[in-house]
């Protein structure tokens, strides 16, 4: 797919290594509004147990009527007021935190992109990209899950502790004491899920990757007769899940059973200092009753402490990630991202790259850890408008070549020169605005077509849409979708083949208008005929006109290890795998590093 990496020339990118700000569990302006009237409605819910024992005992004693009313009015405006408030809470709440999880999602993304793919080690970008999300989701969750109830329990037992206090000052005591050990409670709550959660979390990662690999690789185990040694791989995976999860569960409901023994015990000290107290029976009722009604207010704390440990080990592998050293340096990022007249070929047309852009490489060097060379040293000339074809075995620097050339790794030694400037001395978003980049696992969002290529240039109109999608050869597909470019792709919408997702990704290429694509093994699992047809469609690119004055050619580097398509080249590069001492000239058959043959 092009690369969100590559954005479009008029958004300006966070710079290069910025840092997201840091928002954990602590509450915003509006969790604390939402905490505030959920322990209205917590102390609501309080007042309703304690008023009806008043009003039982009360009534049981045959008074007067009229000297009910007040409590039977009473009743009824706690009962209404209970659920208002928990409705208004939760509007409130929610509210705030969807408004912070957008926030932090758009400036963590923006934050992954100069950490993309250098900084994430085997990981796939969407293996990435799901933890992120599951991740942020945890840490803001702990918005309402953590903060509302928190705030909710201490506004209405302070409450509580205020009314029996002034009734009866023993009884205060008492109430607070409770509020002592229920926070020693929720201390010990977290500390447990905390120490727990790893385990659960590694195991549950393990159980994954067995059943991917015995999913992924049933024919190649069973060949090899391995297929019974990997059962038992997954048997021990689930049987350590199975011992976290009881060691985490214990844990919960050990937290759950000591709220409910503290409220008990508090319950039994109430009844027996009540007792000795001269006050009236129902009176005596509402303070027996208090502790039991706190039980409202003490409930959600276990799942709270819970999505607090939650949150914490969240926040700590988002830290971790972003913390990382960007792959890419801009020592620019003071200068505009626009284009300057002094850009030679790499001006823009209406607002986007239209011109080929030239890419030269003297003794170009890169590194993806710092601790061994993975490319080069490498010469290489790709002229502006040409189509040259990388290929070479495993390891040779075929990918890296490219994760330089895209800007998302930084040279370690020589110069990259794009339409004839160093790319180090310009801004990383004028380099990468320039360039469209296709692999090989094209992402089809959970969205319309239109939205899917509409990614690569938001201000295409359908036209131009369409005229992409047809230089891809995708004009069938979309005659046969029975929405057009409505039609919603992916997720819960309709699946698209490995020709379809790699035309797509070409699709979105063509739109870009770029002058330079670069292009990942995108027909590496489609089969010949297939893989053919695609790069037919590929080396078309800017030869056939998309408007009234054409779009000129583009450079493009393809990155391969079949020959599918490769005659249609202008030139083919072997690369060899890294030797540092001699550097890599294509064009001499024969050299150690490189070697340029023509198309065949």
């Amino acid at each position: 797919m092009t690369s969100a990496a590559a954005r479009a020339p008029h958004v300006h990118a966070r710079p290069v290594g910025a840092r997201p700000g840091r928002r954990v569990w602590w509450p915003s302006a509006g969790t604390v509004r939402g905490g505030l009237l959920g322990g209205l409605a917590t102390a609501s819910g309080m007042a309703l147990t304690a008023t009806s024992g008043w009003l039982i005992v009360r009534a049981a004693e045959r008074p007067v009527i009229l000297t009910l009313l007040t409590a039977i009015v009473a009743v009824r405006t706690f009962g209404i007021a209970r659920p208002v408030f928990r409705y208004w809470e939760r509007l409130t709440s929610h509210d705030a935190a969807l408004g912070l999880l957008a926030a932090r999602r758009t400036a963590t993304y923006e934050a992954l992109v100069p950490l993309t793919p250098a900084r994430l080690g085997r990981r796939r970008r969407s293996d990435v990209l799901t933890g992120v999300v599951d991740d942020l989701t945890d840490a803001v969750d702990a918005q309402v899950r953590v903060s509302v109830p928190v705030i909710s329990t201490v506004v209405a037992g302070g409450l509580a502790v205020a009314l029996t206090a002034t009734i009866a000052p023993p009884v205060g005591l008492v109430m607070l004491a409770l509020a002592v050990v229920v926070a020693l409670v929720s201390a010990l709550a977290v500390r447990l899920e905390a120490r727990a959660l790893p385990e659960v979390l590694a195991a549950r990662a393990e159980v994954n990757r067995v059943s991917e690999l015995m999913a992924s690789q049933a024919g190649e185990l069973r060949a090899v007769g391995g297929w019974a040694t990997a059962l038992g791989w997954l048997d021990e995976a689930h049987v350590a899940l199975e011992r976290a999860t009881r060691r985490i569960s214990a844990g919960r409901a050990s937290a759950a059973a000591l709220f409910l023994v503290v409220v008990g015990a508090a319950v039994a000290v109430t009844a027996s200092i009540v007792s000795g107290l001269d006050v009236a029976t129902p009176v005596k009722a509402l303070l027996v009753l208090t502790p039991v009604a706190v039980t409202d207010a003490i409930t959600p704390l276990v799942d709270a402490m819970r999505a607090l440990a939650r949150a914490r080990g969240s926040e700590q592998r988002i830290d971790d990630l972003l913390d990382l050293t960007p792959a890419v340096t801009d020592h620019t990022t003071d200068r505009p991202t626009t284009d300057s007249a002094t850009d030679g070929a790499a001006g823009t047309h209406d607002g986007h790259p239209a011109s080929g852009g030239e890419v030269a490489t003297r003794a170009l060097t890169a590194s993806w850890t710092g601790g061994r060379t993975d490319l080069g040293p490498l010469d290489l000339v790709v002229p502006a408008g040409s189509r040259v074809v990388v290929t070479g075995p495993n390891g040779c620097g075929k990918s890296t070549l490219l994760a330089v050339l895209a800007r998302h790794l930084d040279p370690s030694g020589g110069t990259y020169r794009l339409c004839g400037a160093d790319v180090l001395e310009r801004p990383v978003e004028q380099t990468r605005c320039r360039v469209a980049v296709v692999d090989d696992e094209t992402h089809v969002f959970g969205t319309s077509l239109r939205a899917n290529l509409a990614l690569a240039r938001p201000d295409a109109d359908d036209d131009e849409v369409g005229r992409a999608l047809t230089a891809a050869g995708l004009a069938a597909l979309v005659d046969a979708l029975p929405d057009g470019l409505d039609t919603v792709l992916g997720a819960g919408g309709r699946g698209l083949s490995g020709g379809e997702r790699a035309r797509l990704g070409i699709a979105r290429a063509h739109l870009s208008r770029r002058p330079v694509v670069l292009l990942d093994e995108p027909v590496a699992h489609l089969d010949p005929p297939t893989a053919r047809a695609v790069v037919e469609d590929l080396t078309r690119m800017g030869t056939d006109p998309v408007d009234g004055r054409g779009q000129a050619t583009p450079t493009i580097v393809l990155v391969t290890h079949r020959d599918d398509g490769a005659d249609l080249f202008d030139r083919v590069v072997e690369l060899r795998r890294p030797e540092n001492d001699h550097p890599a000239h294509p064009g001499l058959p024969g050299h150690p590093h490189g070697a340029d043959q023509p198309g065949r």
